[in-house]
């Protein structure tokens, strides 16, 4: 069950990762990034470019390396134990960041926070219980 849903997670990761080519676009940014410096603009696309890199690469272990993520390790541990961390952090990020004075009274917005609240909930939780199994080996 466990190899399903840390399958499933990687899948999902990269696929948001490569939404991350579409952000810009989808949500209007190339509009609001006009009032930028130029350096600035450069940043905030470089950066949203490399998160997108980051998502993807976090992926694609859990897609096509379950097995060995779950069999342990020391490596198979630092990775399942990095993608916790990583992935805590930004669930943590969700309440510290976005608070209710920016998505409260917009359902989309509201819609939006808790979807994503619930998501990092479930890939940190899903990471978490793989470094639990890995750890704990066989039986």
């Amino acid at each position: 069950m466990i190899a399903l849903a840390l399958r499933a997670v990687g899948a999902l990761l990269v696929l948001l990762g490569l939404a991350h080519l579409a952000l810009p676009y989808g949500l209007g940014w190339l509009r609001e990034f006009t009032a930028l410096t130029p350096l600035t603009r450069r940043i905030m696309h470089l950066h949203t470019g490399f998160i997108g890199l980051a998502c993807v690469l976090g992926g694609l272990p859990p897609l096509l390396l379950t097995g060995d993520l779950l069999a342990g390790g020391q490596l198979a541990a630092a990775i399942l134990a990095g993608e916790c961390v990583f992935w805590g952090a930004r669930w943590l990020c969700q309440f510290a960041a976005f608070t209710p004075s920016i998505w409260r009274g917009s359902r989309l917005r509201t819609a939006g926070h808790l979807g994503f609240a619930v998501l990092w909930t479930g890939i940190t939780a899903t990471f978490a219980t793989a470094l639990v199994a890995a750890v704990a080996g066989p039986g």
